[in-house]
Parts: C-alpha cells; sequence; structure tokens
C-alpha cells in the first residue's frame, strides 16, 4: 500500500507564491544587511566616533549583533501565533515593523548632534529589526515549502533563501552608487541616509505583493484536523468522559519533543551562518580598514558575489531533490573548511579581481549549505509546531553563529595584526556544520502532510534470512498465491 504523499502545487499556484515570498525576503533583508554595511563604513564614525578605527567598528558591530539578539525572541513570538493563526498574516505584520525601523534609521540624529542618545535609538531600532526578522525566516520557507510538492520542495524553498543575497546585492549596489557618484564627505553628511528611506517605498511594495499569497493548504488541514479532534474530545467530556487536556504551545512542545531537531537545526546552520558574515560583512571591514583600499573595491567585490550567490542558490537547492539535502550541504560546508584559507590568502593580493573572485567561491560554498536548508529545516518538524521550530533552531544559531562572527573577526584582527585566526575561526564554524550534517537524518522527500518522518527517503529493507523467505514461499502456494 503506497503512504498519500501531500497535493501538488499547480505550476502557476507555486510560482505565484515563490515571487511574493522572494520579494518580500528581499526586502526584509534589504534593510538587515544595510544596516550591517553601514556599520562597517559609516556608523563607526557617525554614532560611535573613535580615535581607533577598529574600535569604532567594533562597536557599531555591536549594535549589529544586537539586532541577533532579538531573533530569537522574534521566532517564538511569531512562530507561536504563526501556528495558532496562520503563516500569511505574520509575513504580513514582519514586513511592516522592519520596514518601519529601516525607515526610522534614516531620520535618526547622529552622535554629533544628540550625544550618547544616537547609539541608544540606534540600538532600540536595530532590535525592532532583529525582532522582525527572527519571525520572517520561518514564514516565509514554510509557506512555500507547505505550498510545494515533495519532489521539488528543495528547488521551490530555495528561493525565499535567494532572498538574503537579493537583499545583500540590492543594499550594497545602492551603497556602491551613492559612494560612486558623491565625495566622502557628501556620503557622510547625508548620502547614506537615502538606502535607509528607500525602505519605505519597497516595504509598500512589498506589501502589496505580500497579502495577495494564498494561506498554506498544509497548515489549513491541520487547523481543520485539529478543530475537528477539540470537537470531538468536547463531545466527549459532555457525555461524562475524558475531559480534554489542554494543548501545550508550540514552542513549549518544540523544546519537549523536538529538542534534537532544533539542535540539529542550530548545527546545520552554525557554519554557514557564521561564513555568511565574514564574507559579506567582515570582508568590508578587512579591504578598507586592514589592507586600506578603497570602499568601492569592497563593495564592489561583494556585489558580484551576491550576484552570483542569488542565481546559484536555487540550484542547489534543486541539486538537494536530486541528491539529497544532506550530500548538497556538506559540499558546501567541507568546501568552507579550506576555503576559509584560501579567502584570505587572496583578499592579501590587493587586486580587485582576485579580490572578486575570493568573495564569489566563497559565497558558492555558501550556497552550496544555505540552499537546500529551508527544505531540510522544515521537514524537520511536524505541522503543528514547524513554524516555531524551524524559527527556533534557525535563530538560536544565528545568535551563537552570524551575530558574533563579525564581532569576533574584527577582534581577532585587532588583537593579532592576522588574518590567519581568522581564518581558523571560519574553518572550525564549517567543521561544525560538517559534523552536525553528518549525524543528522535525511529528510528529502518527506510527506509535510503527515507527522514523524514517515515520507522521507525510506531505508533499504532489511535482508530476510533464507529459512523465512522459504516458508513465504510456502505460505503464498497454499493460498494460491
Amino acid at each position: 500500500m503506497s503512504v498519500p504523499s501531500s497535493p501538488q502545487p499547480r505550476q502557476g499556484n507555486i510560482g505565484r507564491i515563490v515571487a511574493a515570498s522572494l520579494v518580500g525576503t528581499t526586502i526584509e533583508w534589504y534593510d538587515f544587511f544595510l544596516y550591517g554595511s553601514a556599520a562597517a563604513l559609516v556608523f563607526n564614525t557617525l554614532f560611535f566616533p573613535s580615535s581607533d578605527p577598529l574600535v569604532g567598528t567594533l562597536l557599531a558591530f555591536l549594535t549589529y549583533a544586537v539586532g541577533f539578539a532579538a531573533r530569537p525572541l522574534g521566532g517564538i513570538v511569531f512562530g507561536h501565533y504563526g501556528d495558532k493563526i496562520g503563516r500569511k498574516k505574520l509575513l504580513v505584520l514582519s514586513l511592516l515593523l522592519m520596514g518601519g525601523a529601516t525607515f526610522a534609521m534614516g531620520l535618526l540624529p547622529t552622535h554629533a548632534t544628540i550625544g550618547v542618545g544616537a547609539p541608544i535609538l540606534l540600538t532600540v531600532l536595530r532590535l525592532v529589526q532583529g525582532f522582525a526578522l527572527g519571525g520572517e525566516w520561518g514564514g516565509a520557507i514554510l509557506i512555500v515549502s507547505e505550498h510545494g510538492g515533495d519532489k521539488r520542495r528543495g528547488f521551490w524553498a530555495s528561493w525565499p533563501q535567494a532572498g538574503a543575497p537579493g537583499g545583500n546585492l540590492l543594499a550594497t549596489g545602492v551603497l556602491a552608487l551613492l559612494a560612486a557618484i558623491q565625495s566622502d564627505e557628501a556620503f557622510l553628511a547625508w548620502g547614506w541616509r537615502v538606502p535607509f528611506l528607500l525602505s519605505g517605498v519597497l516595504v509598500m511594495i512589498g506589501l502589496w505583493i505580500r497579502i495577495s499569497v494564498e494561506e498554506s493548504p498544509v497548515f489549513l488541514e491541520a487547523q481543520r484536523k485539529a478543530a475537528e479532534e477539540v470537537a470531538l474530545a468536547a463531545g466527549t467530556a459532555a457525555k461524562g468522559g475524558v475531559p480534554a487536556v489542554k494543548e501545550e504551545a508550540p514552542v513549549v512542545q518544540v523544546f519537549r519533543k523536538s529538542w534534537r531537531e532544533v539542535l540539529v537545526a542550530i548545527g546545520t546552520r552554525f557554519g554557514e551562518n557564521v561564513s555568511y558574515y565574514i564574507l559579506t560583512a567582515f570582508v568590508l571591514v578587512y579591504v578598507t580598514v586592514h589592507l586600506e583600499l578603497p570602499k568601492s573595491d569592497a563593495l564592489n567585490a561583494v556585489l558580484i558575489g551576491s550576484a552570483v550567490h542569488f542565481v546559484t542558490i536555487p540550484l542547489w537547492g534543486a541539486l538537494s531533490d536530486r541528491l539529497g539535502r544532506r550530500p548538497v550541504t556538506q559540499i558546501g560546508a567541507i568546501g568552507m573548511v579550506g576555503w576559509a584559507f584560501a579567502f584570505f590568502a587572496l583578499l592579501d593580493t590587493e587586486s580587485f579581481p582576485v579580490i572578486a573572485l575570493a568573495v564569489t567561491v566563497g559565497l558558492l560554498f555558501h550556497g552550496a549549505m544555505y540552499g537546500p536548508q529551508a527544505a531540510f529545516i522544515s521537514e524537520m518538524f511536524d505541522t503543528k509546531v514547524r513554524y516555531s521550530g524551524a524559527s527556533m533552531g534557525s535563530q538560536l544559531a544565528s545568535i551563537v553563529g552570524g551575530a558574533l562572527a563579525p564581532l569576533i573577526a574584527v577582534e581577532l584582527l585587532k588583537d593579532y595584526d592576522s588574518s590567519l585566526p581568522v581564518s581558523i575561526y571560519l574553518s572550525a564554524a564549517a567543521l561544525v556544520t560538517v559534523v552536525t550534517v553528518w549525524v543528522a537524518k535525511e529528510t528529502r522527500g518527506r510527506d509535510l502532510t503527515r507527522d514523524g518522518l514517515v515520507g522521507s527517503i525510506p531505508a533499504p529493507p532489511a535482508p530476510v534470512p533464507a529459512d523465512s523467505r522459504a516458508e513465504s514461499v510456502k505460505d503464498s502456494a497454499r493460498l494460491g498465491g
């Protein structure tokens, strides 16, 4: 008897869902990464003035890390309500919060105007950004994963992942354009505000697209079944049976029953998260402060790498539909273990084409980890707790990985005046992902409408002893089989 699989999507329907999710995540990541680029290039002097450029940059990256600290809280709150009332409503709210905070940053007075109040206000808005993004990622990947079918989920779910390089491409591109057409004085005086204010326009576009998205059919079916179970339990209680037990909050269920999956999600994301922020945020500091090259070199290198990254992430996702989530992730993680050392050696050549190559190849390895990740983590959890579980695993990894990566890298560079400790740190982080994925279960092909991993790729059947096969043949003969 075959196991029923989740409904396969209509091509036009899934295409619209993917487009809406990609546009929304691109805008939210634009907002988030804009802060990281600004922290490396202008916030260190405008909001954290210091005689030592690396100290000012370190303080700016501290507020950058604060945004990551708020992401698990966003994951808990958005995950709880996303598992209760649906994915779509929470995606609209996250976009509004993120866009509003980013737009407000463009209006902030600097340290020269109001003193210590400037970095405080900046930090508060960064917290709002982190809270919103903590809820965005889980909802965006789930609404696509749950609309997509079992066979091509890796490909479809990787498109919201492409929103990260898409947003970084947009943020870096706007900053690079302004840096190219403005003097350094004009850029520091007012030019840096333009990309933040532009967020207001982008959010309106994103909302118009995202409101048209249909709710996840997998969630709606799970909600229908849950309502039937509640009605049945209420009827039983009314007849004098056992009273219905109140269901625990999704986040409580996750930590009670799915804590292993949360740990696997954290380990899977750890190397990916650390590598991404070193390749795209710390590289700006390394090239402009340590190598003393023009900031246009660093921005354009990230721009080229992000363009290739954007195109190749869905290709890695598609490959995971053929080979499995684990093998493709391992390609990226093992590649990053070695590339961590080649990366800085190439940067030290101070040649722009070589720097661009270093960033691009690094992001290719990152994409192999990142592309399958949406489907991989989605498939680890059951529908009732999927938003909470995926969000918590992802966002806890962001605290220990992405939040600290630029800080640790800057501190290592400041203390040792060498890239070697940073390379060791990056390689060790990728090794964590190698080990985690090695021991994880394959999830490719899981039917998301069923609890447990019953729909994942089945293990090969155990060998049947010869005596048992002989008895089976005799029984079949007696029954006329």
